[in-house]
């Protein structure tokens, strides 16, 4: 089976694609020694993805930005005949066998990728899609708990693979997405917008507007970032998302609970002036954070329209400034910078804020944020190429090596590998 080198330049650049090319090597021994009488198989890629914009909005039917990155998940697949998933993954031991004629929610399986396997195939037959079986070997560069949604990741590629194995391929993106949601909300117990699976589903740069949830509207934003004087980052702080569960979800219900006293589900639906004009109410009946992540929520809200126009314009010094105003919203506002409870002791989110802020400001350019869910794992950072690697010398030694990671925007979402 041969290795599709154009493909992999258009996916990883031409600086990676040598190395690449061994990984999916790697991949076809792997998955000829894994499975007795493997059928013919096909490469499919889901990539990672960066929020640029639009921190915890999806979820209050808000307007998100965000992009496809070169960090993906692989997998060499065929199809089987007896209707059961079973495939191996890099990110966790063993092998994991889902029978897909049985696909009811299993509370044992919640917080498990069984459970999102069997999410997404039902996902697939509730839509009236096809599905069958298929044995995997996949192989993961979107790590747990590195920022660039590992889950969104791996549940859009569960719904590349069979839309290449039983669909022609001709599943749109956005079912894929919509589906691969419903199986993390719904099988495996998470709270989350639709924001991750679209930028994996879609790829590319993408403003995305959930006014209607289910349906967003969709735009791609022509922003090229190799063309920039600044370099996109993240800082992987070592922390994971463990036991962080409960911290997320009280951040859409606190804005719902807001959004309640004015009639509405979302924030949404509610002006921002007759917000402020309650306020005191607000404070009384939700309490003093709903307020202060509601207040988040408004301006975020209209911060990403400002940020997409400003990619598509090429105003990138714009772009950046507006980056340092969502991520002091998030800081003061939002609060998802500090892991709730504890001793206090673990705030490396925290610690790399701060001093990624006193960096850039010592320099007079750039900015960062908390990127993605919060509380943990990474901090985004547009740090000037001049200044690059003063930098990752002033945090690798605090988080490690490779910690400080350049991203490149990739212009795929899932796909066949050929």
């Amino acid at each position: 089976m041969k290795v599709p080198e154009k493909m992999l330049a258009r996916l990883y650049g031409a600086e990676d694609s040598g190395r690449q090319k061994r990984r999916y090597r790697d991949l076809l021994r792997e998955y000829a020694g894994s499975f007795e009488k493997p059928q013919p198989a096909l490469y499919v890629s889901s990539p990672g993805r960066t929020e640029l914009g639009g921190n915890h909005t999806d979820h209050n039917n808000g307007r998100v930005l965000c992009a496809s990155v070169s960090r993906d998940t692989v997998a060499l697949c065929g199809p089987r005949s007896d209707n059961r998933a079973k495939l191996r993954t890099s990110a966790l031991p063993g092998l994991f066998d889902v029978d897909l004629g049985d696909l009811q929610p299993r509370p044992e399986e919640r917080e498990t990728s069984h459970a999102l396997i069997r999410g997404v195939a039902a996902g697939f037959r509730e839509e009236g899609f096809a599905i069958g079986g298929f044995s995997a070997i996949i192989h993961s560069e979107v790590g747990i708990g590195s920022g660039l949604s590992s889950s969104a990741s791996f549940e859009v590629l569960l719904g590349g693979i069979l839309s290449a194995l039983y669909n022609d391929g001709r599943v749109d993106p956005l079912a894929v997405a919509t589906i691969a949601r419903r199986a993390e909300n719904e099988y495996f117990g998470k709270p989350c917008g639709l924001m991750d699976q679209a930028a994996a589903a879609l790829g590319g740069v993408l403003a995305l507007d959930f006014e209607e949830e289910d349906t967003p509207a969709v735009v791609r934003v022509p922003a090229d970032f190799a063309r920039s004087e600044y370099v996109l980052a993240v800082v992987h702080t070592g922390a994971g998302h463990e036991g962080l569960t409960d911290a997320y979800a009280a951040i859409p219900a606190e804005m719902r609970a807001a959004a309640a006293l004015f009639g509405q589900k979302t924030l949404r639906g509610v002006s921002e002036r007759a917000f402020r004009a309650r306020l005191p109410e607000v404070r009384r009946r939700a309490g003093d954070r709903a307020a202060l992540r509601a207040l988040h929520f408004f301006a975020e809200n209209q911060r990403v329209g400002l940020m997409a126009e400003a990619l598509a314009a090429g105003r990138f010094d714009d772009h950046v400034r507006l980056v340092a105003a969502s991520g002091a919203s998030s800081a003061g506002l939002l609060q998802n910078t500090v892991p709730p409870g504890g001793s206090g002791r673990s705030q490396p989110a925290a610690l790399a804020l701060a001093l990624s802020n006193e960096f850039l400001a010592r320099a007079g350019r750039g900015a960062c944020r908390i990127h993605g869910g919060g509380f943990a794992g990474t901090v985004q950072a547009y740090v000037h190429r001049d200044d690059f690697r003063a930098y990752s010398r002033l945090l690798t030694p605090l988080f490690g090596k490779g910690s400080v990671e350049p991203l490149r925007i990739r212009a795929e979402g899932v796909t066949p590998v050929a």
